[in-house]
């Protein structure tokens, strides 16, 4: 079973992007109740937008690939999945909530396929941009709005990351959660420009080559991270540790530490090497 899915993460792929689109249609359609936010218990918003596109997705995962465990933000316990399973999927309905109550457009659908404690499949989509990221074997951007079926007709780009200078880097920054402790890390690197994102859009701006960094100091949870890591390192960056470890998915309680995405490959000689 394990070669017949990472033989096969194109059309995962595709199957996730439609699942996105059809969220993606729920959400805008429940954009205008928007006031109507809750917080849950650790204090974070969730709106009827997020728990409507949580029941789309996990009851369309669940009719095409049953065999493997659900992990999203919206479920009632995922801290019941075994953190020791090998391959699982996670699911953030509405990642970037806060931009979303706000009335901004970067908030997006998160789904990623987890194998081994590695992103190898995901999607990642802006339904009020009408930008949708995927990646299987390769990563693509692609110009699609909410409710519409993938075909032939769309076209795909395909997205490399770019070199880092020596110098002069564009680091992308969250809107909504920039902490101290990052703050601190780019004041001691050579990054020359801010470019703030909110969402896992800020993994994609990487991947498409619009910058070079992304530092997270902050906590963040697996669902966060997950489909956005899978565009990134599918498109030849990485997400490391401060160790300069990838970091592995699958954590007892979903919850990642401090990390660094970056646009070029964990096994890049300047990423084993101190930095400026």
């Amino acid at each position: 079973m394990k070669g017949g899915i990472l033989s096969d993460l194109k059309k995962i792929a595709q199957q996730f992007a439609e699942i996105a689109l059809e969220a993606g249609a729920a959400i805008m359609m429940a954009r205008a109740d928007v006031g109507g936010a809750a917080l849950k218990s650790d204090g974070s918003p969730v709106t009827a937008a997020d728990l409507c596109a949580n029941e789309i997705i996990c009851d369309r995962l669940r009719s095409i690939l049953p065999e493997i465990p659900l992990v999203s933000e919206e479920a009632p316990a995922p801290s019941s999945l075994q953190a020791d399973i090998d391959r699982f999927i996670l699911v953030d309905p509405l990642d970037g909530t806060k931009e979303f109550i706000q009335g901004r457009d970067e908030f997006t659908v998160n789904i990623g396929l987890i194998e081994g404690g590695i992103p190898v499949a995901g999607v990642v989509f802006a339904p009020a941009l009408g930008i949708l990221y995927m990646a299987g074997n390769n990563a693509y951007r692609v110009e699609a709005r909410p409710g519409e079926r993938l075909t032939n007709s769309h076209d795909k780009r395909l997205l490399k990351t770019r070199p880092l200078s020596a110098s002069q880097w564009c680091a992308v920054i969250s809107r909504s959660h920039l902490d101290p402790d990052t703050q601190s890390w780019i004041d001691s690197h050579p990054v020359a420009e801010l470019r703030a994102a909110g969402s896992s859009l800020k993994f994609c701006t990487i991947a498409e080559g619009r910058a070079d960094v992304y530092p997270r100091l902050a906590p963040t949870m697996e669902w966060d991270t997950g489909a956005g890591d899978a565009i990134l390192r599918a498109a030849g960056g990485s997400v490391l540790d401060l160790a300069g470890t990838p970091i592995r998915y699958g954590k007892p309680d979903y919850r990642n530490g401090s990390f660094v995405a970056w646009g070029l490959p964990a096994s890049n000689p300047r990423l084993s090497a101190p930095l400026p």
